[in-house]
């Protein structure tokens, strides 16, 4: 009989664990009569703004909509540019397009993927208006240096957290940092609802009722619209899913951590650049992702011994088909293309087995290129 194969990341298994908790809380949802809105957003939105030590939590569709809605709140539009790493998801860039601003790319450190506060900023001029760093990978960026950075410029600062629920940066966790924080609840994220959804959290009052107006259809009072905004609100089915997992986050990023802990000690030896943690961050690892030139063989020797990896991320932002109209040449953010052809995440959750972790560690160990590299 073959060995079953080792997953990336098993969701059905975090639905397994809470599964009572969860159908109960769809089933009281789908029942209540609310279905937009209501008592199950309110639950979560008070929940999460307290778990992420802010005072204000806006359920919106997603984290796509967290970010649109975080700069639109800031009146960061047409001529205006926004900092963003060159390594990240699209979203980030995709965000600042959307509300007709200009993404600039500022380059990761050398000893981390997420963005080089020291290179930012070069990066400003008389039309930045805010600063975008994204916590890649649930590495928290060292926020206490972003916020001075922006206060010295007369920034803002939107964080981009949807890869970070739980971290901490000196002990204060991610959430109000920065003027606005977005989140994302996709499915395999750290705290991952049912289907889509996201979020904003804020210590400002201001901000959060424009984001919750933006996001319906720019009206604080119905029928009646300020502004033209968008449908973008957190389902109560999918809040009332969150509001179990969220009593259950602190416990699956331990989880996480103890993995990353165990990978971080027993790749030490081999040819692999290995993520590098400061003493003031306190990381999630929503990936536990490597470096090296010989991806490729790697992944195709881990795929033979039936683990499943994935690529986070293989193509730029710059170099996509969808910002050809930047100009930005191959070439010119050396350090994003190149993690984009060496990155690799290797299986990283909350519920992936003891055993199955040894086998990525044996498999890495024995007949691998990072090996044959000594």
């Amino acid at each position: 009989m073959n060995e079953a194969k080792v997953p990336f990341l098993d969701l059905k298994a975090a639905y397994s664990e809470l599964q009572q908790a969860l159908d109960d809380a769809v089933l009281r949802a789908s029942r209540s009569g609310w279905y937009i809105g209501g008592p199950e957003v309110e639950r979560f939105e008070a929940d999460f703004a307290a778990y992420t030590e802010a005072k204000y939590c806006v359920g919106v569709g997603n984290g796509l909509d967290a970010l649109t809605l975080a700069l639109r709140a800031l009146d960061i539009g047409a001529g205006d540019e926004v900092i963003v790493p060159s390594h990240t998801f699209i979203a980030t860039w995709l965000a600042v397009s959307a509300v007709g601003a200009k993404p600039i790319a500022v380059e990761p450190a050398t000893d981390s993927y997420n963005i080089d506060i020291a290179s930012i900023e070069c990066a400003i001029t008389p039309r930045t208006k805010a600063i975008m760093p994204v916590h890649l990978y649930g590495m928290p960026v060292d926020m206490d240096a972003i916020c001075a950075l922006a206060k010295k410029h007369g920034l803002a600062v939107v964080e981009d957290a949807a890869q970070a629920h739980g971290a901490k940066v000196r002990g204060k966790k991610i959430g109000s940092h920065g003027d606005i924080v977005a989140w994302s609840f996709y499915p395999g994220k750290n705290l991952g609802a049912l289907g889509d959804g996201g979020a904003i959290t804020t210590n400002n009052e201001a901000i959060a009722a424009r984001v919750r107006e933006l996001g319906n259809y720019g009206s604080a009072v119905k029928y009646y619209n300020d502004e033209r905004g968008v449908n973008s609100r957190l389902d109560p089915i999918q809040a009332a899913a969150l509001s179990v997992k969220l009593k259950h986050l602190d416990v699956w990023n331990q989880r996480r951590q103890h993995i990353a802990q165990t990978y971080n000690q027993a790749l030490s030896d081999l040819a692999l650049g290995l993520p590098h943690v400061p003493a003031w961050a306190e990381p999630v690892w929503h990936l536990y992702v490597v470096a090296t030139p010989v991806r490729e063989a790697l992944q195709s020797h881990l795929a033979a011994a039936g683990i499943q990896t994935l690529i986070h991320y293989p193509v730029p932002p710059h170099l996509q088909k969808a910002y050809q109209t930047l100009d930005i040449k191959a070439g010119s953010l050396p350090v994003a293309e190149r993690l984009a052809q060496q990155v690799l995440s290797l299986p990283i959750g909350p519920h992936l087995a003891a055993a199955d972790v040894e086998r990525v560690l044996a498999a890495l160990a024995s007949g691998s290129p990072v090996v044959s590299q000594i």
